[in-house]
Order: C-alpha cells, then structure tokens, then sequence
C-alpha cells in the first residue's frame, strides 16, 4: 500500500464517499453533544489548560491531521488559533473555507516553518502511519514554551474483550496501543506523560487519549473505564 497517495486522494474518497467532506462535517457536527467524540475531547482539552497554562491569553493548536476538521471548528469556537494539517487538499480547503481555520497541505513529516503552538495534536492519526514514533517526534518541532502535544490512540487492549473484528483493528490501522505501549511510544519520541487515561467514547470506540511534554517527570495513569 502506498500510504502518502492514500492519504492524499484515496481515504477520504472512501471515507465520505460521493457526498464529500462538508456533508460529513455537517452530520457530524450536529449531534447531540452526548453522541459527540469530539464534545468529549474538546471538553477534557480545554478543562486541562485551564490548570496547566499559566497565561490565559489566546492559545493555538495544530491538529495534524485534520481531516473533517470538526475538532478545530469546536475549538476555534472556544477561541483558540487554530491551524490544520492534512496530505489531502480537499481537506485543507475545507478547513479554510467551511470551518474558517488556516490550513496547510502536505505531508507533515517534510513541512516547515509551521511556526509554534500551545498545543500540537494527533487525534486518531499516528496509528495510521508506519513510524508513529518518527511522527510524533517530529511534532515536538513545533510546541512553544510550555506547550503540550495530545494524542489520541485506539485501545486495543480494551477493545480485543469484543473482539478483533472492531474498528480499532481496521486495516488501515497499521498499530493498535495498550497503556503501556503508549506511555513507551511517548518515551521513544522524546516526551514524558503528563495526564494519560483510557475511556470509551460516545461513538463506542475504545480510546487512550494523553498530553505529553517534552521532557522527564512522572506520568499520572488511570485505568480501564468500561
């Protein structure tokens, strides 16, 4: 499989099909915020700078993959300066012209000069790649002072109880994580965990989701929430 031209046309032909970006954007932005993945983690990322950053000002965030991009609409929202990252250029102009966020085409392992955020975030997108260590290292380029990366993985620890014929074990799924093999990605990368919990989405998907730093103090895990 070549992945860089999957990404680039293929997957989101065949995740939204004919229809396209901005009917799915749209479906899914309007559930009700109990259904909503992505209520949840806008929710657990603002209440979490709420206690880490010490200036309240405006923040950023670079959401490297962005895809529908309705996770940095909700965060534009909240008045965070927002920019999105995706190999697809569909993606990048609905991000700027449906969602009203900067956008920015290409592969993210290559791109420069993005500048520096609060916050830099892979929602969903390293287990997608074939060396999320080298991916997630490379998003400590672009974290300023005080800044944080959040990552968002599929549990497979918790999701193989259902068995393996789940999403989080799709085949475009090149990884799946446990606790453990998350807190070792993190090291490998370069960062240490700050906050790492597990959970299981409104939309069923079993999740780890952390913020990490780059540097090294005690990490602070939870357990399996059913």
């Amino acid at each position: 499989m070549n992945l860089q031209k999957f990404y680039e046309g293929a997957y989101v032909d065949a995740s939204y099909g004919p229809d396209g970006l901005e009917e799915a954007f749209n479906r899914i932005n309007a559930l009700d915020e109990t259904e909503s993945d992505n209520v949840n983690r806008v929710r657990r990322i603002l209440s979490f700078s709420e206690t880490h950053f010490s200036d309240r000002r405006g923040r950023s965030v670079l959401d490297v993959g962005s895809g529908l991009c309705v996770f940095l609409c909700r965060m534009r929202e909240a008045g965070w300066d927002c920019t999105a990252v995706d190999p697809d250029v569909r993606a990048v102009q609905h991000a700027e012209e449906v969602v009203g966020v900067r956008g920015v085409c290409g592969d993210f392992m290559t791109l420069s000069e993005l500048g520096r955020f609060d916050l830099v975030t892979f929602n969903k997108v390293l287990e997608h790649v074939e060396n999320p260590v080298a991916m997630l290292d490379r998003g400590r380029d672009f974290v300023g002072a005080e800044g944080l990366v959040y990552v968002e993985l599929p549990d497979g620890e918790c999701a193989v109880r259902e068995g393996f014929q789940r999403e989080e074990f799709f085949v475009e799924h090149l990884h799946v994580f446990s606790m453990d093999s998350m807190t070792r990605l993190a090291e490998l990368a370069g960062y240490r965990v700050v906050s790492a919990e597990r959970l299981r989405e409104p939309s069923s998907k079993f999740t780890l989701r952390a913020f990490l730093a780059p540097d090294n103090t005690a990490s602070n895990l939870s357990g399996c929430d059913d």
